[in-house]
């Protein structure tokens, strides 16, 4: 890349990305900063250690373990981060050696508390009420008011209930019953959220840590530039592309906005993209990386688990939506680099996507491995284990290839660790051990290793911390799930909705739509989804809409809320890249995201879209004619409808060509009566004049204005540091 052509990034973006997300930084440079370092490394232990079986627990211990570490580390860091007083910082490192201190209990006590469940002693009620206190804290200080103020909510409900008029009355509950089961047992906070977390979602959290550490995100954006930086629009089709790779792995919308965004969104600027226009692409694509498999931002295994189906049904369901998705922001960026004249880049100005998949080729095997062990069959967990271990040893072991001047010996280097990794499946986890063990050793007797070890320890802490929203909130969502089963409140709302699907489905799908968007503005897309899931999933099931169709749906809007007004979460997140308002570059996130809203709409009415069974359309002329057949209409419909918000198809469309495309994009997307025969009719009346007028007129002529004669940026340091760990690899 021509570095003589770059524009130097705003040295304070990543200062600016802190006060939307203070954990986006790295760890405080003082005595403190490295015993939380510490702490979040043996976090990261621990929790390998118990997926790998080398520490074989109970999952009720792990799970108590799990939410213990998360308040010792999340509580203290925050203070640190912050640069509270130094009497605030004891006061949340109290809290967070209290909330380690309730694991303990519980590890002490697990089979004492197993024979009294349902009869606790004072001290299991004064242990318990300390749990959830310090996790409504740690939450608070963690994530925001949001989440804590529901879960609150959802608790004074189970303590008050019985004074609410009907249909709302419980039966009354005892108040050490109420923290019986809110506090121990897997119904509360250590319920399925948090098992998950403490199992795949950890796992996986750590895999995307150690291969963007390793160089992924060069990789990415390495092919991504190559493949279509010369393309029109090249700038912002680079930024849908390597953040749905991103997405791959991590999942995690806003990390992904604020990680790729680094780049991409001052390169789409530098290009000539508009920064409200720049940060809202980003945004879109981020959170696109939630429904990308195999990672969907860890919801794909809480599904997974709630509804009892393979992971790969999830998958399944998924993909042909999140092609759409990022199809559909694709062709907006195309779109609206024609209208601006934004033409591409030279050839010479682009990396060669060859020579980047020939320098980092291996750092794909993983992924690879990962997507191939979960399609056939084994567990995310053991999945998640293999597919850790084998990155783990291609880390550690190429700056040892690298020593090795022979060309075949250093083949014989890299069988051997293939077949090292290759007998986890027949002798366990030892044998990756003992070569992960030797690694280690020799990689400390030369420079290179060293800072190769140093590498791989940083990726273990910074996994930890990045694990930390997620993992809080998985925990504190299990109390708004534990009122449901102890109260059976989830009933009464979905009564309601089914009382008004009876009248309309439509309704009752907007119902849960502008449900799970009021949610989304204050809580992450995993607590979200498992809320709305466990209120309208069954709900809407009852209506007749298909089990993963369903809860796909909620997971949609979940995610979109992060893009929807006023809140955004993932645009705000963008601004201060872009140095543009959030809330227009929320307007623009919504109009490039509206695939992303009329999905879930389409799927419910034709479930093959999802490849579902299901459905009038499947009925009437087989499944995979009806997956052909909706398909082709989802693609007209997201074609026409951003041609009508661009103002631009081949050329300028004019303002009663706009109106006519969106009216043609929504009859395609109505199941009513007539509506697929209007919308076909229309979609050819403006597409066939457009396409008239522009052969009898000529399209006007394009005037270049892509930004400046490059139009690359500098990558951010996350980025640099892959490149020299990957120099250091090679």
């Amino acid at each position: 890349m021509n570095q003589g052509l770059a524009e130097k990034l705003n040295p304070t973006d990543d200062e600016r990305a802190e006060l939307h997300d203070p954990l986006s930084s790295g760890f405080p440079a003082s005595f403190e900063g490295r015993l939380l370092f510490w702490i979040a490394f043996f976090f990261s232990i621990f929790q390998l250690a118990t997926a790998s079986h080398l520490l074989d627990l109970p999952s009720q211990i792990v799970r108590a373990v799990h939410v213990g570490f998360l308040c010792l580390l999340g509580l203290p860091l925050i203070a640190a981060i912050k640069r509270e007083n130094p009497a605030s910082r004891a006061l949340f490192w109290a809290l967070g050696v209290a909330g380690m201190g309730v694991a303990f209990y519980q590890w002490w006590e697990y089979e004492a508390l197993i024979f009294r469940a349902g009869m606790p002693l004072p001290m299991d009620t004064a242990v318990g009420v300390a749990a959830l206190a310090i996790l409504f804290v740690a939450t608070w200080r963690i994530m925001g008011p949001a989440l804590p103020i529901i879960a609150g909510t959802f608790l004074a409900y189970t303590l008050f209930g019985e004074y609410l008029p009907s249909p709302f009355v419980t039966r009354g509950y005892d108040f050490s019953q109420v923290i019986d089961h809110m506090a121990f047992g897997t119904e509360g906070i250590y319920g399925i959220p948090t098992y998950v977390s403490s199992t795949y979602i950890f796992l996986f959290i750590l895999f995307g840590s150690f291969l963007e550490r390793a160089g992924m995100i060069k990789l990415f954006t390495d092919i991504s530039l190559g493949l279509v930086g010369s393309a029109k629009g090249g700038a912002a089709k680079v930024a849908v592309i390597s953040s749905g790779l991103m997405g791959t792995i991590s999942g995690s919308g806003v990390a992904n906005v604020v990680t790729t965004g680094q780049f991409t969104i001052p390169l789409m600027k530098r290009f000539g993209y508009r920064a409200a226009f720049a940060g809202g692409v980003e945004s879109t694509a981020s959170m696109g990386g939630q429904i990308m498999p195999p990672v969907m931002g860890a919801v794909a295994f809480i599904m997974a688990e709630t509804i009892d189906v393979p992971y790969t049904a999830v998958v399944q369901a998924a993909v042909v939506p999140a092609i759409l998705y990022f199809g559909s922001v694709f062709w907006m960026v195309h779109l609206e680099a024609g209208k601006r004249g934004l033409l591409g880049l030279s050839r010479a100005e682009l990396p060669s996507p060859l020579a980047a998949l020939k320098n980092g080729w291996y750092l794909l095997l993983p992924l690879i491995v990962l997507v191939w062990l979960l399609f056939n069959g084994y567990t995310p967990l053991f999945a998640g284990t293999i597919g850790l271990a084998l990155t783990a040893l291609l880390i550690l072991g190429a700056p040892l290839a690298g020593r090795i001047s022979v060309q075949a010996l250093r083949y014989v280097f890299w069988i051997g660790l293939g077949l090292s990794a290759a007998a986890f499946f027949q002798y366990g986890i030892m044998p990756v051990m003992i070569a992960l063990a030797i690694l280690i050793a020799l990689s400390a007797l030369f420079k290179g290793g060293r800072e190769t070890l140093i590498l791989t320890r940083d990726a273990l802490s910074e996994g930890a911390k990045t694990a930390l929203p997620v993992g809080i909130a998985c925990a504190i969502v299990g109390i708004i799930v534990g009122t449901m089963t102890l109260t059976g409140v989830a009933n009464t709302f979905g009564q309601y909705i089914v009382s008004v699907g009876d009248t309309s489905l439509f309704l009752s799908l907007v119902l849960t739509m502008i449900t799970c968007l009021i949610l989304g503005m204050g809580i992450p897309t995993i607590p979200n989804y498992i809320i709305t899931s466990s209120i309208a999933g069954p709900a809407l099931l009852a209506l007749g809409v298909p089990l993963i169709v369903s809860h796909m749906f909620v997971f949609y809007f979940g995610i979109l809320a992060d893009l929807t007004p006023p809140v955004a979460l993932a645009c705000f997140a963008a601004a201060p890249i872009a140095k543009a308002p959030g809330l227009k570059i929320s307007m623009e996130a919504v109009k490039v995201a509206l695939a992303g809203f009329i999905i879930p709409f389409m799927a419910v009415y034709t479930p093959a879209l999802m490849l579902q069974d299901g459905g009038p359309l499947a009925d009437a002329i087989g499944f995979w004619p009806a997956v052909i057949y909706v398909v082709i209409k989802a693609c007209l419909a997201i074609g026409l409808w951003g041609a009508a918000a661009i103002g631009f198809l081949v050329a300028p469309l004019k303002w009663w060509e706009r109106i006519l495309a969106a009216v043609a994009a929504f009859t395609l997307i109505a199941a009513l009566p007539a509506t697929d025969e209007i919308g076909f009719g229309l979609a050819a009346l403006v597409i066939g004049w457009h396409l008239w007028q522009v052969r009898k007129y000529g399209v006007p002529e394009t005037v270049n204005r892509t930004g400046g004669p490059g139009g690359l940026v500098e990558r951010p340091a996350s980025v640099q540091a892959a490149d020299e760990t990957t120099t250091l690899a090679q």
